[in-house]
């Protein structure tokens, strides 16, 4: 339950003709407290309710909970989410052992991209591909909850 991930931003849309798989992703937050945040998301044709813990003092790892519910019920506390939905196309890019999830966002989030590379250990070696720029695990206006209240066309 303890995810360690790294973030980067994308600075080509290369990644596209590596991807295998591209989904589209709308999701809501109940809660963006930093100590437990929820996630309502709708990925696909299916639903999930995901809480977040506090990440470490690094921003490598954090506890995560994600239980899978129907799209009814999603798009019913969807209804009930803070504003500031996000919206936004997830594509898998695997690089050897690792599959990259790059996020292009849209709507008040347009013109962010950012992928994710989940490790099994923090100081775990993976591949750093041309199009991935510079790391911004950590920073927290990258984070989903914070991009629904502070997106980034407001920066």
């Amino acid at each position: 339950m303890i995810e360690i991930e790294r973030k980067f931003l994308v600075t080509a849309e290369t990644f596209k003709q590596e991807a295998i798989k591209q989904i589209r992703i709308v999701q809501g937050f109940l809660s963006t407290d930093p100590e437990r945040t929820v996630r309502i998301r709708i990925k696909g044709a299916t639903g999930f309710i995901t809480v977040k813990g506090k990440s470490d003092d690094e921003g490598l790892s954090r506890f995560e909970w994600e239980k899978e519910i129907t799209v009814e019920e999603a798009d019913t506390l969807l209804q009930k989410c803070l504003p500031g939905v996000i919206d936004k196309i997830r594509y898998e890019v695997p690089m050897g052992k690792f599959v990259f999830e790059v996020d292009e966002f849209f709507g008040d989030n347009e013109g962010l991209v950012v992928a994710e590379v989940e490790l099994e250990s923090k100081d775990e070696e993976y591949p750093k591909p041309a199009w991935l720029g510079a790391e911004v695990t950590g920073d927290i206006k990258y984070y989903n909850s914070q991009l629904s209240s502070n997106p980034y066309n407001n920066w």
